[in-house]
């Protein structure tokens, strides 16, 4: 049977490619793809995912979502993603028709259309699936699995505390990790094993074919923050490991930990506070699995040879 999934996002390159990796993968059912605000504003992250759909001609139902936090003020990635969001290759004309539903009613909608069937893929702000928790508490126990990126084991990306994501709406973060549903955790600890150095972006430009050639172009944009800001030959593949769970769990290594978010209005909001040792066993605290270990190149390799199905 296939997987029903339902794709959060806020593209953003590494979403992109995330969405061409699930939509080329007949395991899984994405019963829709839903945005957020996040790398950039709510308008370009669904027009994002429009045109990445669009590129490989797959009419998939989109729903727009949350364009603000739960409380705190919006932030924004443009310094990494360039001003559209998705700089680099040239983009296609959108072609679908984005839903009237927002996204957060879509996902209550699925949940309880498929309990114990849907699992939920967020890969930007947890804004969308918090406020769908909210308002129908009732599909907590209905969600097959929360796969989500964000937070890390050890350091941050946006504050020397928190990753980008998290950051984006810690209070979101905290409704979802504290939820009974299962969650589990894609962190700058594992996406920073997967750097996608030039070895990896001739993997893409080998394929000759126009998506291999519009993955290559986000690749090389992509490796101008990560170079600038860590010195890497190529950026990490955050958000892709998600789907990449689903397809091929054993190119990972997992560990159940607590993790806690910090709301708190200091240097240290947004940090996922990992408890990597085990100290806080037996407290009673909700645990989480945690990607602690990737093997990078069938990680990339993976994604290779799925969107290799497309032109």
């Amino acid at each position: 049977m296939r997987r029903k999934i339902i794709l959060d996002c806020d593209p953003g390159h590494d979403d992109a490619i995330n969405i061409l990796l699930a939509l080329a993968s007949p395991e899984l059912d994405v019963l829709g793809i839903t945005t957020v605000f996040g790398n950039v504003d709510l308008a370009k992250t669904t027009q994002n995912a429009n045109v990445v759909c669009s590129l490989v001609n797959k009419n998939v139902p989109l729903f727009a979502g949350a364009s603000e936090p739960l409380l705190n003020p919006r932030i924004s990635a443009e310094s990494c993603h360039g001003a559209s969001g998705l700089e680099g290759p040239d983009l296609p004309p959108p072609q679908l028709k984005v839903q009237d539903q927002h996204a957060a009613l879509f996902i209550i909608e699925s949940v309880r259309q498929y309990p114990h069937e849907v699992t939920l893929v967020p890969t930007g702000a947890l804004t969308n699936i918090a406020l769908a928790m909210k308002m129908a508490p009732d599909i907590v126990p209905l969600i097959k699995e929360i796969v989500l990126m964000g937070g890390s084991t050890d350091n941050g990306n946006w504050t020397p505390a928190a990753e980008f994501n998290i950051l984006t709406d810690p209070h979101a973060a905290h409704i979802v990790f504290n939820s009974t549903a299962p969650v589990t955790m894609f962190g700058l600890n594992v996406t920073h094993q997967a750097i996608a150095n030039p070895k990896v972006v001739e993997l893409f430009r080998q394929l000759h074919t126009q998506t291999g050639d519009f993955v290559t172009e986000l690749l090389v944009f992509f490796k101008k923050h990560h170079e600038e800001r860590y010195g890497w030959d190529g950026g990490a593949l955050h958000d892709p490991m998600t789907v990449a769970y689903l397809l091929k769990p054993e190119l990972f290594e997992f560990k159940s930990m607590a993790v806690t978010i910090d709301t708190s209005q200091t240097d240290n909001m947004g940090r996922t506070n990992c408890d990597v040792w085990g100290v806080l066993k037996g407290k009673g605290l909700k645990e989480t699995k945690v990607a602690v270990k990737v093997d990078a190149w069938g990680f990339f390799k993976l994604i290779a040879e799925r969107i290799s199905v497309y032109p």
